[in-house]
């Protein structure tokens, strides 16, 4: 199960694009159906079924492009606490491997439709 949702930025390009950090129980979880919606000038991210959602307030250019397209474009990144965190033992012979590891990130992209 999802245990938060935290949005962090809203962008316009094409159509509006959400930027959105997940947290999950277990590893093993892959209950996760999000869906949008729109109160006001406030777009809030949530679970179906589950109380963990997020809301960002969006400014007039992303309010036009949300309520022209009734998309909008979610950029997920999956975490699990204690799973993913910051690499602490980095090669120091630079020659057998870059010196800036980066550990595994699970991202997702997606275009959810938009309530209003």
């Amino acid at each position: 199960m999802v245990r938060s949702i935290e949005v962090k930025k809203a962008s316009v390009r094409a159509r509006l694009i959400v930027d959105v950090d997940v947290f999950m129980n277990d590893p093993d979880d892959f209950d996760f159906s999000p869906r949008a919606s729109m109160d006001g000038n406030s777009l809030s991210i949530t679970n179906a079924g589950a109380d963990a959602g997020g809301s960002i307030d969006l400014d007039d250019e992303q309010m036009n492009a949300a309520e022209r397209d009734r998309m909008v474009e979610l950029r997920v990144k999956f975490s699990v606490d204690g799973m993913h965190g910051i690499l602490t033992h980095k090669t120091k012979n630079t020659r057998i491997a870059p010196n800036a590891k980066k550990l595994a990130e699970p991202r997702w992209k997606t275009v959810l439709p938009l309530s209003m």
